[in-house]
């Protein structure tokens, strides 16, 4: 992890997404702390990884979700050589799909 972005006010501002307990408190806090266009962007990202490891094009990722293919190369960056974020997430959500299943 990069020591710039690992300071205290990072740790308070985990510590405060850790303590939401539902989909609406995120809305709640999220629509607080992001502007409607950080929430899209992040929201976008996600969106595009889930697509790039679906084994989308990147014409197929950027027509549905709007992204330019800069953005769609930065995530395809991330999840090839990053910290593994994406993959555990993705890895959480399907576990609980299934489990709901």
């Amino acid at each position: 992890m990069s020591k710039k972005l690992k300071t205290e006010a990072v740790d308070q501002l985990f510590d405060a997404i850790l303590s939401l307990k539902s989909r609406e408190e995120c809305y709640t806090f999220f629509e607080d702390v992001c502007t409607v266009n950080e929430l899209l962007s992040l929201s976008q990202r996600f969106e595009v990884a889930r697509m790039l490891r679906d084994q989308k094009t990147y014409l197929d990722i950027a027509e549905k979700t709007g992204a330019s293919t800069a953005t769609i190369s930065r995530v395809n960056r991330s999840l090839n050589y990053g910290n593994d974020g994406y993959d555990m997430v993705f890895s959480r959500i399907q576990n609980q799909d299934a489990g709901e299943a």
